[in-house]
């Protein structure tokens, strides 16, 4: 770890140096020779890291010294940041970015700062030279590069093993034994391989040993190969190996290709089953010669491969996965009793059962955990030996460390050098905590862990860390978004968190509130980095060893439970104490009103060096500080769920390098604030308040939303309704204009009766004020219109490709805006064409839906809601991959027909939709519907299509809700036999229909259906 610390350090000095070039940023006299030594003495010491890291599993004198060069780093890259932040903010101020906003009254004189940085540097200069003296002590050797020079020693495995010792497995043996068996693998192409995965200690090698000897194999396979293959991959050796088991002797062979033709010779037409156990390379090259040359054998061979990464398993071409899981609560106690009350008398074993138990509960199902405290607890005879090792973290133990830890660490260094300290950070959660996983690539950004690169973003970066961790079984429990099936957040093994614990023990700590644990001094070293407060009693007090910690770069406070009202009370001498933080999370449970941080001090300007900031779900907050504004380095700030804040401060241009803006659910806001254009990094903004003609000038326009180009994921526009004109000048416009219609005939009148005079002259005039005055109005009215459709065509929503979930929120009121307008905006509202959900609401306009919405042929998901004016609806039918329809409160559509289905419908809108969807058959309407809704449909009676083939081939779901006069729905949807559920609710018509045993005249249809619910009641058939 410490050598990603010290790559990451010099990375900055290179990139600090360029910009000091560039902008001609410089310090006092002399500080940039020091910096070029604190390079130069890091590089030196870098290229002994590899050999120091492995010997500090040994040496607790290494492991004191990579401490104190760990340190150091810290503090290293700690001011290297704070010098990147006072260029940053000069290039701010000379740009006059931010110049419009007030100075922080509590920003330091730029001069200043720059002295202390000037000082700092040297100060760390010299205690870096004092570290790097030290090294040569130690005799260190250098350029050691590969990661099996660094790694632990990895043993070697055999098929030979004492089945009566293994407890649990049987299910698992038999699949595995059934795979090996089973003739009809469909789609293989050569010899299947059958892969089983899992974690370090899961018992991959322990099953395959199960299964390689049981007596049913040898029947079958008429060969039977064992290889430990392990890391490196050694092509030559492992051929070897085969071949010295096909023929029973030694192999004197130096040519590999010579090894594989003797292969060859022997398995031609046999039958073998061949084990490679421990395999670890991702390189397909080795593997190919050694797989071309097996598949000589007969195809009913199989390969059975152990392995800890599924990556390997997919590169090797594996046919069937198995991922090995954990042992079941019984099977774990009774392989740990096993070992752990061997020769112990029954009355030893009654007096100790039930310590055993909760410390076989701490294995949570891990072989290798029940094994190693098994046999540590075998030579502890009292319990008060026994509730020590219950009462620590396996950390704590050095049995652990040696028997547990040795093949996590095997995992550990096969990771490349960033992966390493994304995955120990992890030690942050507690135990058993769901890991979100956008939280966690977040946090991992704000620790400067993801590099980014030209052409793949940091966020980008993440995913594949993610994504690599999880390959490799670092995480377990996964939870998928049910649409793309992406991960969404997780947990880690007890013994893998405990393990992550045991790699950052030094640096990271997750503190509980309840009891003694609290008032431990050693939780609160003053080089710890990461916190994590766990407020879990009801009366928290702030220990005074805590406000040492001033050196810590993330802080958690988990107030899912109890009032941390006297954290938040201690905020500003938070904020002014611990100005090293680079993430900190005050979110809490928006239920617990009272938990909600009230106000954030103007001392959280002093986080020079925040880059995430959580306080999602603090619904008493009502007023973010514009000191907010100075934190430049700033990526993430979460403020969802804060019901009552009012609006982002007016200075949020200033935060020029924030990525992530997540403010869903802020329904305080009544606006964006004036500056939001500026924030052009920015990726992330799921809410868009349109502000009303009274925000006008504090307010950012719509068009705005033009220059973020790199928004993606979810965004939701609220307020649309406030672009359209005023009803009430429209209303004045028909006034007048019936006005001057009922003079203009009242001087036609006159003027046919020849009336003179100066009453004939003053109705001219009037007339003429009118016309005026209607001039006016309409075109103040028509140009507003233009600068509307103009600002929402500026919105530029087309060009957003990374969007996939759009909401368009009118918020209108019946009476109060123009329809016309509305249709102009929505309109000019084009989304990009790899949309995938879709949900307009509440607007008032226009009688028809947008010309591109057919054109959308990426949609998955629609929700059309409160369209008051539309008379039918989308011809949607055509959209190849919705799945997901739901139709509420359209309260003048009276029929739905063929135009919904796309069959024939407005000339224009016609010809999107054929053209968007060539791929589809013509006679298939809704390819791919799953689920349909329809609801408070106040005037909708007929629902009928016909000359149709084929409609909602894969409909599961039907819902009808408070559709009063709907007379009925057609015969052949209700007969598919996709549908599983038929949910109606507040239908009186058809209430009766739909009566079971044959009663109602519809029931025949609907019998088939597996679940029918009835004003949310299941309908009961006979029987049951």
């Amino acid at each position: 770890m410490a050598g990603a610390l010290v790559s990451g350090v010099i990375e900055r000095l290179t990139s600090i140096g360029l910009q000091v070039a560039e902008n001609g940023a410089r310090l006092v006299v002399g500080v940039n020779q020091e910096v070029a030594k604190i390079s130069s003495t890091l590089q030196t010491i870098q290229a002994v890291l590899v050999d120091a890291e492995k010997r500090q599993v040994k040496e607790q004198v290494v492991k004191l010294w990579l401490h104190k060069l760990q340190n150091v780093a810290y503090d290293i890259e700690d001011v290297l940041d704070e010098w990147n932040t006072a260029i940053l903010k000069s290039q701010i101020e000379s740009t006059s970015l931010v110049g419009w906003t007030q100075p922080s009254s509590i920003s330091i004189p730029r001069i200043v700062q720059r002295h202390d940085i000037a000082l700092k540097i040297k100060e760390l200069n010299e205690r870096l030279e004092a570290i790097a003296r030290e090294k040569d002590d130690y005799g260190f050797l250098v350029n050691l590069t590969r990661n099996n020079d660094l790694e632990p020693h990895r043993p070697k495995t055999t098929y030979f093993v004492n089945v009566s010792e293994i407890h649990g497995r049987d299910q698992d043996r038999n699949t595995i034994i059934g795979m090996l068996l089973n003739e009809n693998i469909p789609e293989t192409k050569g010899i299947p391989i059958i892969s089983i995965v899992g974690m370090g200690g899961i018992g991959k090698t322990t099953l395959a040993q199960m299964v390689y000897n049981q007596h049913e194999l040898n029947a079958y396979f008429q060969k039977k190969i064992w290889v430990c293959v392990t890391e490196p991959f050694d092509e030559m050796r492992i051929a070897k190996a085969i071949l010295e088991t096909l023929t029973g002797v030694p192999c004197s062979l130096s040519e590999l290709n010579t090894v594989l033709e003797k292969i060859i010779e022997f398995i031609v037409g046999i039958r073998f089953l061949l084990v490679l156990d421990d395999v670890w390379t991702e390189d397909e090259r080795k593997w190919q010669s050694l797989k071309y040359c097996l598949n000589s054998g007969s195809q009913r061979s199989k390969i059975l491969v152990t392995t800890r990464k599924e990556n390997v398993a997919i590169i090797m071409g594996s046919s069937k996965l198995f991922h090995l899981g954990k042992l079941t609560e019984v099977e774990c106690w009774s392989l740990f009793s096993h070992i752990a009350f061997s020769l112990r008398s029954d009355r030893e074993r009654e007096s100790l059962v039930d310590i055993g138990k909760q410390v076989s509960g701490k294995c949570k199902g891990l072989p290798l955990a029940a094994k190693t405290l098994g046999g540590l607890l075998r030579f502890k005879r009292s319990r008060e030996q026994w509730q020590r090792i219950l009462d620590s973290h396996m950390w704590e133990l050095d049995e652990a460390e040696k028997g547990l830890f040795s093949p996590l660490m095997l995992s550990y260094y096969d990771l490349p050098s960033p992966l390493r300290q994304c995955f120990s950070y992890c030690a942050i959660f507690p135990k058993d905590h769901k890991i979100e996983k956008d939280y966690l690539i977040k946090l991992w950004m704000a620790q400067a862990f993801l590099g980014e690169t030209e052409g793949k973003k940091m966020e980008i970066v993440g995913e594949e860390y993610f994504d690599n961790l999880a390959m490799r079984s670092f995480f377990q429990e996964f939870e998928k978004d049910e649409n793309d099936d992406s991960i969404v957040r997780c947990k880690m093994h007890d013994v893998v968190h405990e393990f992550a614990q045991f790699l950052r023990k030094a640096e990271c700590f997750v503190v509980s509130s309840n009891g003694i644990e609290m008032q431990r001094a050693d939780c609160y070293d003053e080089n710890a980095r990461h916190l994590t407060l766990l407020l879990d009693d009801e009366h928290v007090e702030i220990p005074n060893h805590f406000w040492n910690m001033r050196k810590l770069r993330s802080l958690l406070v988990d107030s899912s439970y109890y009032d941390p009202s006297t954290i938040y009370a201690s905020l500003p001498t938070l904020f002014d104490q611990f100005s090293c933080l680079r993430m900190l999370d005050l979110s809490c449970n928006r239920f617990q009103w009272q938990s909600s941080v009230k106000e954030l001090p103007k001392e959280s300007g002093k986080l020079i060096h925040l880059r995430y900031l959580n306080l999602e779900g603090n619904t008493r907050l009502e007023i973010l500080p514009e000191t907010l504004c100075d934190l430049c380095n700033l990526q993430t700030l979460n403020i969802r769920l804060c019901s009552s804040l009012k609006g982002l401060p007016h200075g949020i241009g200033g935060l020029i390098n924030l990525r992530h803006l997540q403010n869903a659910e802020t329904y305080g806001f009544k606006f964006m604030a004036i500056g939001m254009q500026r924030l052009t990094h920015l990726q992330t903004l799921e809410e868009f308040v349109v502000g009303s003609a009274n925000t006008m000038d504090m307010s950012c326009s719509l068009g705005a939303l033009g220059g973020l180009a790199h928004l993606g994921g979810d965004l939701k526009i609220i307020g649309l309704g406030n672009m359209s004109r005023s009803s009430e000048e429209i209303m004045e416009v028909r006034r007048l204009k019936k006005e001057k219609e009922e003079m203009e005939v009242r001087l036609r009148i006159r003027s046919r009766r020849a009336i003179q005079g100066r009453q004939y002259d003053d109705l001219d005039a009037r007339i003429l004020s009118i016309s005026r005055r209607i001039l006016s109005i309409s075109t103040r009215l028509e140009n507003e219109r233009q600068s509307r459709q103009k600002e929402a065509e500026e919105a530029g929503l087309r060009n957003m490709t990374g969007l996939r979930n759009l909401t368009l929120s009118f918020n209108s009121n019946s009476k109060d805006v123009c329809v016309t307008d509305e249709a102009f905006v929505l309109e000019a509202l084009q989304p990009p064409p790899y949309l995938e959900y879709l949900n307009i609401n509440r607007i008032n306009g226009p009688t028809l839906f947008p010309g591109w919405m057919v054109s959308l042929t990426m949609l998955k998901k629609v929700t059309l809601w409160a369209c008051f004016n539309w008379e039918t609806l989308p011809p949607m039918g055509k959209l190849p991959w919705l799945e997901h329809l739901e139709i509420w409160e359209m309260k003048k559509v009276k029929k739905v027909g063929q135009e919904f289905m796309g069959a024939y419908g407005d000339a224009g809108q016609t010809s999107s939709a054929s053209s968007s969807s060539s791929s589809v058959n013509d006679n298939i309407a809704f390819p791919r519907l799953k689920y349909l809704k329809f609801q408070f449909m106040e005037e909708w009676e007929e629902w009928e299509f016909e000359n149709l083939v084929t409609v909602m081939p894969c409909l599961c779901s039907l819902n009808i809700n408070s559709c009063l006069k709907l007379k009925s729905l057609p015969c052949h949807l209700l007969q598919k036999t996709t549908l599983q559920v038929l949910d109606i609710f507040d239908w009186p018509i058809l209430k009766e229909c739909f009566l079971r045993n044959g009663r109602g005249e519809d029931w025949p249809y609907i019998s088939h259906i597996p679940t029918i619910r009835i004003n949310c009641e299941d309908v009961q058939r006979d029987g049951n």
